[in-house]
């Protein structure tokens, strides 16, 4: 497979192509990072301390539908190809996305399914974010140079995106298995939700598999058997449509890349909204948690 189609590259393959001057129109490398508020960190200033060379800041919430009360839902396809065509990418352009998670990877998949679902499928996410990449002795700086604007043509693929009402009406239907990728306490509603005003627990018949068990210590993906295991003893049929969800449409992503990597990333759809526009609408019936607090 071409080097430019690869869901995944290698810190190594990244180091070579910087080393051999790789980077510019044909190549170009994004850090996606992105925090929630109460972790305190600011991604952008973290970027203008240190990051991999020729890279690029993406922000998520700067390419985004500001017209929403919710964050950083999906923007439309003119607004993702003016934002994209900033940081000096065409439809040629293979992309590289990474974050400074200490996961290995958090927001990365998210900015990699974006591309694909405008219709660019020349992104890879750096197996190990920058976590791996400083393990492994690779250099950074806090140079930076603003890449040359191009022109971006994006097409949507909206079949990949659930609203509100798609969740709410296959709860009637169950024809659709729905993943949910936030950590086990938040789904069963035994560990608070990162946003105040939310609280924890899942929609009715979800499937958890919190995204962080897609990594190994070091960052990485899990090798293809083991992701395939993963999803049979979750009880999530590779071979039938699924949908993801998560706190607000980040780390379900992973669980589209896992799939991906697996053959199956064309019947995977992410709900945009996730569990922070479930909770604000949805019937109290259909928050399910093991303690029942009050509804705010």
């Amino acid at each position: 497979m071409a080097a430019q189609t690869r869901a995944l590259v290698s810190a190594k393959w990244l180091a070579d192509a910087i080393k051999n001057n790789l980077i510019g129109p044909n190549l170009r490398v994004l850090d996606t990072s992105w925090y929630l508020p109460k972790l305190k960190r600011d991604a952008k200033a973290e970027f203008n301390h240190q990051h991999i060379p020729g890279t690029s800041f993406f922000d998520i919430d700067e390419c985004s539908d500001k017209t929403s009360s919710m964050d950083h839902m999906l923007p439309n396809t003119s607004q993702f190809a003016e934002y994209v065509g900033g940081l000096g990418i065409g439809n040629d352009t293979h992309v590289v996305v990474y974050d400074t998670s200490d996961f290995g990877s958090y927001s990365a998949p998210r900015v990699w399914w974006m591309f694909r679902l405008f219709g660019h499928n020349y992104v890879s996410v750096l197996d190990g974010g920058m976590k791996n990449w400083l393990a492994e002795g690779y250099p950074v700086t806090a140079e930076y140079s603003e890449p040359k604007r191009v022109e971006f043509k994006a097409t949507a693929n909206l079949s990949w995106v659930k609203s509100y009402e798609d969740v709410l009406k296959n709860i009637e239907t169950q024809e659709v298995q729905v993943v949910d990728a936030r950590s086990a306490g938040r789904f069963r509603g035994t560990e608070p939700e990162p946003r105040d005003d939310t609280e924890p627990g899942h929609i009715p018949g979800t499937i958890n598999m919190p995204f962080a068990k897609f990594m190994d210590a070091s960052g990485k993906v899990l090798e293809p058997k083991v992701l395939s295991k993963m999803f049979q003893e979750a009880g999530v049929d590779l071979e039938k449509p699924f949908w993801v969800t998560c706190g607000s449409g980040v780390t379900a992503c992973h669980v589209v890349l896992a799939a991906h990597l697996l053959g199956h990333s064309g019947s995977v759809s992410v709900y945009d909204g996730s569990w922070s526009e479930w909770f604000k609408r949805a019937d109290p019936k259909h928050v399910i948690s093991e303690i029942k607090g009050e509804r705010v």
